[in-house]
């Protein structure tokens, strides 16, 4: 068992938290239920999959938690280009996003492999 809150791929994953609800704001009410609800719900499960897997105390549920929320990476990067191609992001918004996902998710990859190496 460690400390989630000192991993870093945990404090940038709660950065993207917080960006994206910022962002999700400026989307139509009519989408509150459906798109904005699903992509809080994707971004919060990388964060909460990690916390979770931190609480284990096997290397391989710790794993497992860690591929879960490395499958919520592309659950919202899945979000993130509907939202673009709806013209609910712009540019830049979807830029920022997306940035941040990636390095999430390369993260959650490096740490996955150390894990699975025994470092």
């Amino acid at each position: 068992m460690q400390d989630f809150k000192k991993l870093v791929v945990w404090q940038k994953a709660i950065k993207l938290i917080t960006v994206t609800y910022q962002i999700v704001s400026t989307f139509p009410s009519e989408e509150k239920y459906v798109l904005i609800s699903q992509l809080k719900r994707a971004v919060l499960s990388i964060s909460n999959n990690i916390a979770e897997g931190c609480g284990r105390f096997t290397k391989n549920d710790f794993v497992h938690f860690l591929q879960m929320a490395l499958g919520s990476t592309n659950e919202v990067e899945n979000c993130i280009l509907v939202s673009k191609e709806l013209k609910y992001l712009n540019d830049d918004s979807f830029e920022t996003l997306n940035k941040q996902n990636t390095e999430v998710r390369k993260m959650l990859i490096a740490l996955i492999e150390k894990i699975r190496k025994g470092e």
